[in-house]
């Protein structure tokens, strides 16, 4: 298979799952509502996922570095996660719903990373930007967000389980195409991890995402509730995710193009800020259309951060260990935050209202990307 073609599988692939996962993000709490569950259990059940990658992505992380290869982990987990889904998107009480949980996310937990770690090695021996590989997720994640918004809208959100497993079927035929990455060195043993464990510079970068990222990740569980609170419809959220995803799939695109400008710290702390007074803004606003018009800022802030982001973890990292060290990263910008998140996010959406949950995270973006320059001076000082 001639090289440029060898890409087409892997951008399907990210289109698959990506356009499978904005029903995750986008309409489950909406579907968890219409079982019954409160905004507080809500919130537990969403805590699960990041709690489940905490382990779930280290082990399928280090399990690719061991046998180095990522398609034959990445076919492992797709199998599990349409017999997951199919079952765990019609559990009606609060304890199937929990149980099934664990093991949907720990096997769609690990995809989206290995993945983009995927994604980088082919980039990197191609010569092309990751970015413009992985714009294809945010594409097939704004399709899916406005075409499944608009037939929930039509035919009920009891009905999410159909289109997810064809599209998590779909990841699974797709991942079966795939070219797989041989990295050149011996396979990693157990370990060789406590070479990261023990890198203070990754620690402490690490640390540093947190506030920042736990507020997306709040966003992403909640914005689908905060717009119904506000009084728009199922399909307003589908179209609020198209907005904010198109946008992001725009800067992927033209990441080759800026993101060497500058160091990636940089434009962390760049999007930290712009992060910072999007959720200010949102805090004031009482109009959901509105909320739909500045998720476009949500290209900006999250396809500059997480780029950036990930570009500066892989030069942290080790040859031999990047795929356990990006999905390490990822257990980080997704897993850890997305439990704080969860937890604290659902607490203070029921307690205190969307506004005040907003304005909460408002104020710890700006903080966490003073952090960031905290972090960067640090680093030049070294």
């Amino acid at each position: 298979m001639p090289e440029k073609h060898a890409l087409v599988p892997l951008k399907m692939l990210l289109f698959c799952f990506h356009g499978a996962n904005t029903m995750v993000v986008s309409f489950l709490p909406l579907l968890l509502t219409y079982r019954g569950l409160t905004g507080q259990e809500i919130g537990w059940v969403l805590a699960i996922g990041p709690a489940v990658s905490i382990f779930s992505q280290p082990f399928w992380g280090f399990m690719s570095d061991k046998y180095q290869t990522v398609q034959k982990v990445l076919i492992t987990t797709s199998i599990g996660l349409v017999i997951s889904s199919a079952v765990f998107f019609q559990m009606r009480t609060l304890t199937l719903i929990f149980a099934l949980a664990v093991a949907f996310y720990f096997f769609s937990s690990a995809i989206g990373p290995l993945a983009d770690s995927l994604s980088q090695r082919r980039a990197a021996a191609l010569g092309v930007s990751f970015g413009a590989i992985r714009t294809w997720g945010s594409i097939g994640f704004a399709l899916s967000s406005l075409l499944v918004g608009e037939l929930l809208g039509w035919f009920g959100i009891q009905y999410l389980v159909i289109p997810y497993v064809i599209m998590a079927s779909l990841v699974l035929i797709v991942s079966l195409r795939l070219t797989d990455m041989k990295v050149e060195t011996k396979p990693v043993q157990l370990s060789d991890i406590k070479v990261l464990l023990k890198d203070k510079r990754l620690l402490a970068y690490l640390a540093v995402l947190l506030l920042v990222t736990i507020t997306h990740r709040t966003n992403d569980n909640f914005i689908g509730l905060f717009i119904s609170s506000l009084g728009g419809r199922d399909n307003l959220v589908g179209w609020a995710w198209f907005m904010g995803v198109a946008s992001e799939a725009a800067v992927f695109m033209f990441a080759g193009k800026w993101y060497q400008k500058y160091h990636p710290l940089i434009f962390m702390a760049f999007a930290g800020m712009l992060y910072g007074l999007r959720w200010l803004s949102y805090g004031f606003v009482s109009d959901p259309l509105i909320i739909v018009l500045l998720q476009v800022l949500h290209g900006v802030c999250f396809g500059v951060f997480y780029l950036a982001a990930f570009q500066y973890v892989t030069r942290l990292i080790p040859k031999q260990l990047q795929a356990t060290g990006h999905l390490m990263f990822m257990t980080f910008f997704f897993g850890i935050s997305g439990i704080i998140g969860a937890l604290g996010g659902g607490y203070l959406l029921e307690q205190f209202g969307g506004s005040v949950l907003y304005l909460t995270m408002g104020v710890m973006a700006l903080v966490g990307a003073l952090l960031i320059v905290v972090y960067h001076t640090w680093m030049q000082r070294r």
